[in-house]
Formats: C-alpha cells, structure tokens, sequence
C-alpha cells in the first residue's frame, strides 16, 4: 500500500496521539512498509482510513499494533559504550557514596525507559555484577519500561540470537554472562532477576514508578517535538532523588529543558543531575 498525496500528515499526526513520535517525510518508507500490512488486515484500503479508524476505534489490539510498528526496536548491548562506562566508574560509585553518607540502606533503583528489547537493562545488570561482584544483602531494582507490550514479552525472556552476542563490544562480558539454549544465548539468571518488565507510555504520567539513583533516558528525546521532550525530561527528573543522574544519548541535549539541567561529561558520556543544588544556593 502506497501513501497517497496528504496521507503522510494524517500518519504524522497519528504517530505524535500515539506514542509522541515526531515523523518527517522521510519516514514514508516505514509507514508504507511497516503500517501498510496492518491496514490491509483490517480492511483499510488506504492510509487516510486507517488513521480514522485508530482515531474513532476502542480496538485496543489494533492500536497496540500500531504503536509495535512505528516504534524502533534496533538497539545492541553496551550501545555506545561510554554510557556504561560511566555508569561504572563514576555514576554508580558516586551513588552509592551518597547513600553512604546518609546513613542510607543498601539499596539501588535505577530505570531504563524505552528499554525496547532489553539489551539496554541487562547491560545495567551486568555492570551492576562487574562493580560490586557480590550481591548478598543489597536491594537492586531496574525496572525497564517501554510502549511495546510484544517487545517487553521478548525482552523477559532474556533469549538472544548468536548475532545479537556477537555484535556487542565486551565479547567477553557476553561469554560471562550468557549461557546457550534452544534458539540462542540466555542472559543468567543473576542478572535476569534484577530486572522488572514494565508496559509504559512515556507521555503518560508516571504513576506509581517512585524514585530513582539513575535513569537512562538515550535515544528517546530525539523522537519528540520541542514541548513534548521538554516536558518529557522535566518529569523524568522528578523521579530523581536528590544525588540522581540522567543519562541520556549522544545526541541529545537538554540545554532548553530548563536551568536544572546542566550537561556534565563523564567518559564521554553526556549526564545530568537535575536535583543537585549547587555549594551556595540551598
């Protein structure tokens, strides 16, 4: 099914009710290859009545498919590299100082939004394992969070193909913490029970997910228009405890978000603490 003239603004409008995601024209590919198929099965002959049908339809698995397809889903473990570099070497240390000095449990929570197939959590697990090595008497929660309800099913199961191992940077990290079994390689059970699947629209509020040491915001603002995003970082920051870090992606910046949000690099990772107040200005 091919778009026809105007159909891409009526897509462009369904992706932003949907899920937030900001579509330019040159997306037309994905909408014709990815969304044509579901239109075709619904009995659209078109695109402008599929986006009538998601607009006025209660069809919850309709729109769930929707979401499933225009949503990307391409991501590796240690994507980037020096995020997890610096959740190692200076976020996680410098948290777990600050509980320290407050007296505070042993504990960690740390978030992984738009986690999409879970590469991006179980990495966080594993650096997690490689930093304290011994887990006894901590309480650790990741809870990874994305739109994609099949995609969140997949990523529970903890299961890659050998080419999904094999792309990663730290191949011996990989051997580690995998084991093989029917249909690929197994994230351990060490790392897979730190982890806590949740089904979430970031453009929803965030009920009930409480707060947090760390959260991973990367390669998600990009997709949103300028109010959105700036929203957006606004409430994740809220989830932050006073001593929290934000990581977000390479190429993104919150510079406009607001003049909490002061850029910090740590091992070449772009960070933020937005609740810190500065020596001087409590």
């Amino acid at each position: 099914m091919q778009l026809r003239p105007g159909e891409m603004a009526l897509m462009r409008q369904m992706a932003l009710q949907l899920a937030g995601i900001s579509l330019d024209d040159s997306k037309g590919y994905l909408i014709e290859t990815r969304l044509g198929p579901i239109a075709e099965r619904v009995g659209c002959t078109n695109f402008n009545e599929l986006y009538f049908r998601t607009r006025y339809s209660a069809n919850k698995e309709l729109l769930q498919d929707i979401v499933e397809a225009i949503t990307t889903h391409e991501t590796i473990f240690f994507r980037d590299g020096a995020p997890f570099e610096a959740l190692q070497y200076k976020l996680l240390p410098e948290v777990i100082d600050a509980r320290e000095r407050l007296g505070q449990p042993r504990k960690l929570r740390i978030w992984s939004a738009a986690c999409s197939t879970g590469q991006e959590p179980y990495s966080i697990g594993i650096v997690l394992h490689e930093l304290l090595r011994d887990l006894k008497g901590w309480d650790i929660q990741i809870i990874a969070t994305d739109i994609a309800k099949a995609t969140l099913q997949a990523a529970e199961r903890g299961i890659y193909a050998s080419h999904d191992i094999a792309r990663s940077a730290k191949p011996a990290l990989m051997k580690q913490y995998f084991e093989p079994v029917d249909g690929g390689f197994r994230v351990v059970d060490s790392v897979r029970k730190l982890v806590q699947w949740r089904q979430m629209n970031l453009l929803e509020p965030f009920s009930g997910i409480g707060q947090f040491d760390i959260v991973f915001l990367r390669n998600v603002l990009i997709y949103f228009e300028a109010e959105p995003r700036r929203d957006l970082a606004r409430r994740v920051g809220d989830t932050l405890l006073p001593h929290g870090w934000l990581v977000v992606g390479a190429a993104e910046n919150l510079l406009d978000a607001g003049p909490q949000f002061v850029p910090q690099t740590h091992c070449r990772a772009t960070v933020y603490q937005p609740k810190l107040v500065p020596a001087g200005k409590a």
